[in-house]
């Protein structure tokens, strides 16, 4: 009997251990997220035309932003929200797949987002919705930034994470990011599965009351907002595609060849 039993826990250790459960997959659909109406001209559709890869079935999320000119005064949000994207504390990985249109005009530079952590703080009085950590295009180059607070000022810290992106073709990104408001933080990033950004021991996110941020993927044309309501190109009609998006407590949870 003690030969069996010791037989079968031997037999235990040596099968393989189970991997965890990502928090979070999407494989290009509208179910699980949360998408409100887009503002402006927006559109977020699933199409099957164009995709990152089709572990089940061929879908990605089509985000589409029109410019209205400068006497629109509002904003250009075309996304889909994981509304789980961070507690301040919490260390996270997320990754996703994004695709510029083939026609996309590069320059003169303008700023376009594909992706943000950000709560809602209309509740204090003191702005509305606030993002702290951004990933935007701007010309050919990929930009990401932390934000967090030094008494009542956001404070924010941009740096590229790549800067030849092609219109028409796929990139995968993944981020290990501690969401800490003092010096304990840590953001990291992969493009298409190479390190491009390494940082310890920093403030990534606000002194909040524990308030949860939510991780939006998708277009915000920013640009059209922030540099007097214009458009510095020629370009009105704006597309990216969002396919194999992840959350979750390790690489493999956020790799989007592996969700």
């Amino acid at each position: 009997m003690l030969v069996k039993t010791i037989a079968f826990a031997f037999g235990l250790l040596a099968l393989p251990l189970a991997n965890a459960v990502p928090e979070f997959v999407n494989h290009g659909t509208t179910a699980g997220f949360n998408i409100p109406k887009p503002e402006a001209s927006g559109t977020v559709q699933q199409v099957n035309n164009v995709y990152y890869r089709s572990p089940d079935s061929p879908n990605a999320l089509k985000m589409t932003q029109t410019y209205l000119g400068t006497g629109y005064t509002g904003r250009y949000h075309s996304e889909a929200y994981y509304n789980n994207g961070y507690h301040r504390g919490d260390t996270k990985f997320y990754g996703f797949a994004f695709r510029l249109s083939q026609d996309w005009q590069f320059s003169p530079a303008q700023s376009y987002n594909i992706g943000q952590w950000i709560a809602d703080f209309t509740d204090t009085g003191c702005d509305d919705y606030s993002p702290t950590s951004m990933i935007w295009l701007s010309g050919t180059t990929l930009y990401s930034r932390t934000g967090w607070v030094t008494l009542t000022l956001l404070k924010t810290r941009s740096f590229a994470l790549q800067s030849d992106i092609q219109a028409g073709v796929w990139y995968k990104l993944t981020f290990q990011i501690t969401w800490a408001s003092d010096a304990t933080g840590q953001f990291k990033a992969w493009v298409n599965g190479t390190k491009v950004h390494q940082e310890y021991d920093i403030p990534t996110t606000l002194l909040d009351d524990g308030r949860e941020f939510s991780f939006r993927v998708g277009l915000y044309a920013n640009g059209w907002h922030d540099n007097d309501h214009k458009n510095l190109g020629t370009q009105d009609f704006r597309q990216v595609w969002i396919d194999e998006v992840g959350v979750g407590s390790e690489f493999a949870d956020a790799d989007p060849d592996r969700l």
